[in-house]
């Protein structure tokens, strides 16, 4: 089974799942519960291969720590020594987890509320929290997560639904969190564990598909992710009897004095994603500049001022040439000179056709002048680092950091545009609400002008023909996997952006060969 998109759920998106699944399909919970703790205890026997040790279930007393009772009943019905320990008063047990508990005492498995002594657990199951955690954790708790996480690498660490301390809707850690080596996530793929830090915490991601309905009414999924599927699907078909005039025509607006690499970068990532022509506007005296570093490009050379930036006569030359491409990237070392931040405002309100906004051209934005991208009529799409996120939304980047789904949304409502809000786990969204949150790419894209090249790769798509929301998920996950393919031959450190741009022709072609392995049941998601 080819999963093209994984739909990725929040914390109350997932108990309304679950309560429909229950109470209007009639599924028992108990049954839920059984299915969770038997996937686990599959995942526990698989990293316990090849080892005598035993298995150690670190439970909750909420319902995850009754998924862990479960775990242990199965792995202890096949013959693998385990110890269970309870964090937290056994009175407190409810429903199916207490029932579940029951059980272990019938089969005169111990359920310790003391750390076993015994420390030659081959694997440890953290069944401590699960979507419910909203607090900090501390306590007994906290010093629990903190004897799991002590045990590695000796213990491989299993996490259920998501690593215990983890907030499942951003990512974020609750104080403190456990790390895992796999988390076997329950139903459908939370929120939190496709972005930075769960993304990172989580290790391999599984996802265990127990009969939890996907879809209940008035119950919308949170964002989504694409497979290598997704993205093979969505890449821009290449005819036999096509030419150059079949590919689209993108204008490239940036540049000024000392930042001509941004411009060529931004260009050349449009020319290596496949666009047919690509012409750079550039202010006239970095006209030969520009001609030496990009052959393969056009240039237009436009009036400008005596610091090398575009002058505001540049306005009605760049209309004319929007008017005659079909797509347009804006920004990238145009610079923010009073005047040129005028002439970019100006150019783009009444640019007429699709228009993605990077760099320099997202300054002259901030704050009330958002509402002024509304008034477009072709779509937009915004490209900011958490830093020029902020500055947009009157933040900070560290509040834009802490929700980033929550803040890439708030910036394509007030903006009317699809936002790319780069970083670790990029965030799109559109003004719809819909989101995607990208698995691809890494450390090796942390160096200048990767994010020109990915305007140029968004500009590109869009001008072959994408619709906005595609054309920038596709750009990012593309970008990140140039990325990543880069790093894994040469490391992840010294890359430069030219190279991320030349590497774009193989991974499109690796994609659309090889599409990507998935698995009908325990699916891995491509998250690193």
């Amino acid at each position: 089974m080819k999963h093209e998109i994984w739909p990725l759920a929040s914390a109350a998106s997932m108990r309304a799942l679950d309560r429909h699944s229950i109470d209007v399909l009639g599924v028992p919970g108990e049954l839920l519960m059984e299915s969770a703790g038997r996937a686990v205890a599959e995942v526990a026997l698989a990293e316990r291969a090849g080892t005598a040790g035993s298995v150690l279930v670190v439970c909750g007393v909420g319902n995850n720590g009754g998924d862990g009772f479960v775990v242990a009943r199965h792995l202890h019905l096949l013959g693998v020594p385990v110890q269970v320990l309870l964090v937290g008063e056994r009175r407190k047990l409810r429903g199916d987890a207490a029932a579940n508990a029951m059980r272990l005492d019938k089969l005169g498995v111990a359920i310790a509320t003391r750390t076993p002594r015994s420390a030659d657990a081959a694997v440890v199951v953290d069944a401590l929290f699960g979507t419910g955690l909203d607090r900090a954790v501390t306590g007994a708790a906290a010093a629990a997560i903190r004897r799991i996480n002590a045990a590695r690498p000796a213990s491989r660490v299993v996490s259920v639904d998501l690593p215990s301390g983890l907030d499942a809707d951003t990512g974020q850690v609750h104080g403190v969190a456990v790390r895992a080596d796999v988390t076997v996530t329950i139903g459908l793929p939370k929120l939190g564990l496709a972005q930075e830090p769960g993304r990172s915490l989580a290790g391999r991601i599984v996802v265990a598909r127990i009969g939890i309905a996907d879809a209940a009414p008035g119950v919308s999924l949170d964002a989504e992710v694409w497979t290598r599927f997704g993205a093979a699907r969505a890449l821009p078909a290449r005819p036999a009897a096509a030419h150059k005039g079949s590919f689209g025509h993108a204008l490239v607006v940036a540049g000024s004095r000392g930042k001509t690499g941004a411009a060529a970068l931004a260009a050349e990532g449009a020319a290596r994603i496949g666009a047919g022509l690509v012409t750079i506007a550039c202010p006239a005296g970095l006209n030969e500049i520009l001609e030496v570093k990009c052959t393969e490009m056009m240039t237009a050379p436009l009036p400008d001022a005596a610091e090398g930036s575009f002058a505001s006569a540049a306005l009605g030359p760049l209309l004319a040439l929007a008017r005659e491409r079909d797509a347009v990237a804006l920004g990238p070392g145009v610079g923010r000179e009073a005047d040129v931040q005028k002439l970019v405002r100006e150019f783009a309100v009444r640019c007429p056709r699709p228009l993605v906004i990077d760099a320099d051209g997202l300054f002259p934005f901030a704050k009330a002048a958002l509402g002024a991208l509304k008034a477009r009529k072709a779509a937009t799409i915004l490209s900011p680092h958490p830093g020029e996120a902020a500055r947009l939304l009157g933040a900070t980047a560290a509040e834009i950091n802490r929700d980033r789904v929550g803040a890439a949304r708030r910036l394509a409502a007030e903006a009317g545009s699809v936002v790319i809000l780069k970083g670790a786990a990029t965030v799109i969204a559109g003004p719809d609400r819909r989101t995607a949150i990208n698995p691809t790419g890494g450390p090796a894209l942390g160096s200048g002008g990767t994010g020109d090249v990915l305007t140029g790769i968004v500009v590109g798509l869009v001008a072959q023909g994408l619709l906005a929301f595609e054309a920038a998920t596709l750009g990012a996950w593309l970008h990140g996997f140039a990325g990543d393919r880069l790093a894994a031959r040469r490391g992840r450190s010294g890359i430069l952006a030219s190279e991320v741009a030349a590497e774009l022709p193989e991974a499109c072609e690796a994609l659309r060969r090889q599409g990507g392995v998935a698995e009908q049941c325990g699916v891995a998601l491509p998250f690193p």
